[in-house]
């Protein structure tokens, strides 16, 4: 028996504005991710690429279409369950978005806390740990305006895996890093993600990073033009 796919979407539109303004972002998108694949989703700016992103991590409402969540339907789901299925999922943005004011573990510890609702002692053990396995051992009570650009995203990459998340949703997140910095931060998600059983959905434009991909989906105009599988 095959294992049910991670996401999967059927036939997936997506609209912004009302009245005359409405503009179609999404058109009748297809889309199936298996369970530990690391997928590459790229295309110009304006594609349409963040849209399906934040509609597959439950931070948009579906609009019309199906899209199934590791097994749950997104389409009419009540809040409570979005919420929910948020917590099963990481997220790693362009912006690192770290606390100024928090160290290293706290800003990781609030990962914990807040997607699987970990106990303060247990967020700091956990913290502390995946630190380490992202090579920041050494900083774990640095503030950020002490950590170089690549450290501050390892930072929020620890972050969004301290959880345990089923999928990894990542919104260009080396377009701020040195090629060096960019490499080390896709191996990490690759590394850490195969040893979790991990699945993984990276946005990105940086084409330095797209031989580290299992498949590369192409969005232009919102809808997938291109589904390359490589290796």
């Amino acid at each position: 028996m095959t294992e049910d796919p991670i996401v999967l979407a059927q036939r997936l539109n997506h609209w912004f504005g009302t009245g005359s303004a409405r503009k179609q972002a999404l058109y009748d998108i297809d889309l199936r991710l298996e369970r530990g694949s690391f997928t590459v989703l790229v295309g110009p700016s304006g594609s349409g690429k963040t849209t399906l992103l934040t509609l597959i991590g439950c931070l948009r409402l579906v609009q019309e279409g199906s899209l199934h969540l590791m097994g749950h339907e997104l389409h009419g789901a009540e809040e409570a369950q979005l919420v929910a299925m948020r917590r099963r999922l990481g997220f790693i943005f362009q912006a690192h978005n770290l606390h100024e004011s928090l160290t290293a573990t706290q800003n990781v510890m609030m990962g914990a806390q807040v997607h699987r609702g970990v106990a303060e002692t247990a967020a700091g053990g956990a913290a502390r740990h995946i630190l380490g396995l992202v090579g920041l051992a050494d900083r774990t009570d640095y503030l950020p305006a002490n950590l170089s650009g690549g450290q501050k995203q390892r930072v929020a990459i620890a972050r969004a895996l301290v959880g345990n998340p089923d999928l990894l949703l990542a919104d260009e997140p080396t377009a701020a890093l040195d090629k060096d910095s960019a490499s080390e931060a896709i191996d990490l998600m690759r590394r850490i993600g195969a040893a979790r059983g991990m699945t993984t959905l990276l946005v990105t434009h940086d084409p330095r990073i797209l031989d580290r991909a299992d498949r590369i989906l192409t969005l232009e105009d919102g809808r997938i033009v291109a589904d390359r599988r490589t290796g």
